[in-house]
């Protein structure tokens, strides 16, 4: 199981996103941020901007795909990231 913080993934929170893989903590993340504008949270309305671009645009988006999976792979098992 792999942790990972709204900010780690660009969001603007501490939220921390859980999965056993980088792309169930990205799913997670996604609807997070989905679920926080719909909400009225204004300060995710940013980074779903960024998270709407990045799927408009998958081959400038690999980029951040691919650094999100690089760090996650990088993290132990259950860590949260302070960045």
């Amino acid at each position: 199981m792999k942790t990972m913080k709204c900010q780690a993934l660009g969001g603007a929170c501490d939220l921390a996103h859980r999965g056993a893989t980088a792309d169930d903590v990205i799913k997670a993340h996604d609807r997070h941020l989905r679920e926080a504008v719909a909400g009225g949270d204004t300060t995710h309305a940013k980074a779903l901007a960024a998270m709407n671009g990045r799927w408009r645009r998958p081959i400038s988006g690999m980029g951040w795909y691919r650094d999100v999976k690089r760090r996650s792979a990088e993290l132990p098992a259950d860590s949260i990231p302070t960045e």
